[in-house]
């Protein structure tokens, strides 16, 4: 596999090489070795237009919101159109998206509001063992201020995925909310979603969907997908540290958000408190432009609405079409290495360019540490998904994990591969 190989499978589209030319992080250097970049699962590098959108509002528009002059007019602006933006990017209306600091800000501040306004004592929630503890500890909190009741489906380790068996067991009249990960940060599974949703709707509960180990490698769709509630944070897709929340607007429109002052009934401010992160808001939206920018040339231009979105859905295809070869040969490459046990599903199933591993005899941290002195950065642990770590029995080192993004090159996974197994060897 090469980089012909893969601009001939994506037609016009931009060259691995012509993206990475965006990233001024990929010119580091950690010794001798150029730096590959595979903790994209814990954050990714960031475009140079992103961080020119965060300076550009820093330096000529820094203001707060909703006054009488043209600073803050100018700050206005740049959060609606951020909305616009973000809307698109999930299929929502602007009216149905808020920002926050990051996925796990916004769940807890969403599941104070669903507490205050439509749960109570006896009421049930249904999470999952394959989810981050972002999604898990915030209906936790209201199990102990709320007296709800918080059950838990199994995933089946044999294959990282939910026993769909023991999740809709769980569910009945007295269900208020199902909150399920559309992907797992740990092990690449795509769960899904849409069935989920339905299972909640039947039995009249609501849905959550942390998509935030989804979005950057699957275009969210909030209106094919039904959900009621989804949450992301802009820094797993090459944005920064900010969190957005879509909600139905006639959902976000009743809950009582703890606020100091309420916003009027229509605005997704009143999911929000305090001054907000707006530069980062604006480097949000820079990150949703920049991978329509990737879009092959063919497809539809125009700057907002429907183009925009048409412009995301080809560009994703073409990431997904790309980050699918990476992950086989990474995949099989690493399967293929005596000592080395590969978790999670295969490359032909549901799953995100996300691939975690052990070496028998080393440590998760001693392997992330020697590979990095190679020039391969990977993270390692539980990724605050440990119950999957549990589940499989890993213990506290838990695994090393690599995720492909959508600036890494074939030859970046031979040198990875290569790199692991020269510390199995060792071993």
């Amino acid at each position: 596999m090469n980089e012909a190989t893969l601009r001939a499978q994506t037609g016009d589209a931009p060259t691995v090489e012509e993206i990475r030319a965006h990233f001024p992080a990929l010119e580091r250097r950690y010794g001798e070795h150029a730096v590959a970049y595979f903790d994209g699962p814990g954050g990714t590098q960031v475009p140079r237009a992103v961080v020119e959108a965060i300076a550009d509002y820093l330096y000529h528009h820094n203001a707060n919101t909703h006054w009488a002059y043209p600073a803050s007019a100018e700050t206005d602006a740049i959060l609606e159109e951020a909305r616009q933006t973000l809307a698109d990017f999930l299929h929502a209306a602007p009216a149905e998206i808020a920002f926050g600091a990051n996925m796990t800000t916004l769940t807890f501040h969403l599941s104070r509001a669903l507490g205050r306004s439509r749960l109570k004592a006896g009421d049930e929630i249904v999470v999952t063992e394959l989810d981050h503890h972002a999604n898990v500890a915030p209906w936790q909190a209201l199990a102990r201020e709320r007296g709800v009741v918080v059950r838990m489906a199994k995933m089946l380790p044999e294959t990282g995925g939910l026993d769909w068996e023991d999740f809709e067991s769980l569910l009945n009249e007295r269900t208020k909310l199902v909150a399920v990960g559309a992907a797992s940060n740990a092990l690449g599974t795509i769960t899904d979603v849409r069935r989920a949703t339905e299972a909640a709707h039947a039995v009249g509960a609501l849905s959550f969907v942390d998509a935030v180990h989804y979005a950057p490698h699957q275009l969210v769709d909030v209106r094919a997908l039904d959900c009621d509630f989804l949450a992301c944070s802009a820094y797993k897709f090459c944005g920064p540290h900010v969190g957005v929340l879509y909600g139905k607007q006639e959902l976000l429109e009743s809950l009582d958000f703890p606020k100091l002052a309420p916003a009027p009934d229509a605005s997704p401010e009143r999911a929000e408190t305090g001054t907000l992160n707006h530069e980062g808001i604006a480097g949000a939206a820079a990150a949703v432009s920049f991978f329509a920018s990737l879009a092959p040339a063919a497809t539809a231009t125009g700057g907002t609405g429907d183009a925009r979105r048409e412009r995301l859905r080809a560009s994703f295809a073409m990431l997904h079409s790309r980050g699918t070869a990476l992950t086989a040969r990474l995949w099989q490459g690493l399967r293929e290495i005596e000592g080395v046990s590969v978790y999670g599903p295969p490359p032909d199933a549901p799953r995100t360019p996300t691939v975690s591993f052990t070496v028998a005899g080393v440590s998760s941290t001693v392997v992330a540490e020697e590979l990095a002195a190679r020039g391969l950065f990977l993270s390692h642990g539980d990724f605050y998904a440990a119950t999957v770590i549990e589940r499989l029995e890993l213990g506290v080192e838990g695994l090393v994990r690599a995720g492909c993004a959508c600036y890494t090159t074939p030859e970046e996974v031979e040198r990875l591969v290569h790199g692991v197994a020269e510390i199995a060897r060792r071993s």
